[in-house]
């Protein structure tokens, strides 16, 4: 009997919000399909999110994943199959507080809210803070020193005039190495340990998989999606996708209203034709 073809890639990484993810936190019937092709195939779905762990039990369910997930934006590699954390990494609170400190000098007040360590670390916002997914749980504290009460993995970071963009330059501009600068999307720039993104949590998922990363096929919407393309063999960035993951991408494909996932997996490991979006 003839050996079966290898996979094309043995490792799809794809991201949540704005990508995998319709409104409302959907993950439609034509994805799945696409997803189960692609593991018939030979490839490991892998979520890579900026979610931490508690705010994605419930979609790695209906996903059906049963290994490796990586989780806010690479601090933790979770378990699903057995619901443990595997690996995790906090940012130290003192220097947290000095880069917040540090952006407010540059550009005035801002809203901070944290991500808790652990398997149910709870997500923490302080007054004025606007969580930018409705759907995730939060606790609002009584001041900005609550935020401390517990060893974090990541800072979000609101400001009530400047853009995301604005925001994220401005900060990286100031912290320095004080903590790894991202936007993942709307609302949503953060500040995680330095060196850590979801390019290391990838690195860290194919290892503990046996699988060398320039295999992956990766995508995503946002900035923080960028860290994760280099590890890959291919980026596919999403028709809603951030200008600047669209610059770095190898394509682009429709939005994640349309299917842009499914539309290129089936073509990948089904042979479906489908249009090829070239990157600008």
């Amino acid at each position: 009997m003839p050996t079966p073809p290898a996979p094309a890639f043995t490792l799809v990484a794809t991201d949540l919000d704005g990508t995998l993810l319709r409104p409302g936190d959907a993950v439609s019937p034509r994805s799945l399909a696409a997803l189960a092709l692609a593991t018939a195939a030979g490839a490991r779905h892998l979520v890579v999110t900026g979610r931490p762990v508690p705010g994605i039990r419930t979609l790695l369910a209906a996903l059906g994943s049963d290994g490796p997930v990586v989780c806010g934006q690479g601090t933790q590699l979770y378990d699903a199959g057995t619901g443990r954390l595997l690996w995790s990494v906090t940012l130290d609170r003192e220097l947290a507080e000095t880069a917040l400190g540090k952006i407010e000098a540059e550009v005035g007040a801002v809203f901070a809210a944290v991500d808790q360590d652990g398997a149910e670390g709870r997500t923490l916002i302080e007054p004025g803070f606007l969580m930018p997914h409705p759907t995730l749980p939060a606790v609002r504290t009584r001041d900005r020193a609550a935020l401390w009460a517990s060893p974090v993995i990541k800072v979000l970071v609101r400001h009530p005039e400047l853009s995301d963009d604005a925001l994220a330059s401005a900060a990286r501009a100031v912290v320095g190495d004080l903590a790894t600068v991202t936007m993942a999307g709307p609302g949503t720039v953060e500040l995680a340990p330095y060196g850590v993104d979801k390019g290391t949590g990838l690195a860290l998922a194919a290892e503990l998989l046996g699988l060398d990363p320039a295999g992956t096929i990766a995508f995503g919407d946002m900035p923080n999606d960028l860290p994760m393309f280099r590890r890959s063999g291919h980026g596919v960035a999403m028709a809603n996708a951030h200008p600047e993951l669209k610059a770095a991408a190898d394509e682009v494909t429709s939005s994640n209203e349309e299917d842009g996932v499914a539309e290129v997996l089936e073509r990948v490991f089904g042979g479906v034709r489908g249009p090829l979006r070239n990157c600008p």
